[in-house]
């Protein structure tokens, strides 16, 4: 059962990764890839998560964005790698 609390966290982790914190990338990887802390078990969601957070230097994620990707489609991937450029085009631009 998802709580209130478990869906302010994950929001707020979701804001922490959109402007540019690593771990909170890491962990919403972690999150979708799993299906708890108040996330779906997403795998998409995850790889997008998981390769923001290996962009960032991340090697734990790295590991796991690969081993995520052992359990998804061509199709899945290249639709999750789009999604981790288009949310890093659009931290770009509000930086800039």
């Amino acid at each position: 059962m998802v709580t209130d609390f478990d869906t302010a966290l994950l929001m707020r982790r979701i804001a922490e990764a959109t402007r540019g914190d690593a771990d909170a990338a890491y962990d919403l990887g972690v999150a979708f890839s799993t299906g708890t802390a108040g996330a779906a078990l997403d795998l998409i969601a995850a790889h997008k998560w998981f390769n923001l957070s290996a962009a960032r230097g991340n090697v734990a994620a790295a590991q796991a964005r690969t081993e995520i990707a052992e359990d998804m489609t061509a199709r899945e991937i290249a639709t999750a790698q789009r999604a981790a450029r288009d949310l890093l085009v659009g931290m770009q631009r509000r930086a800039a």
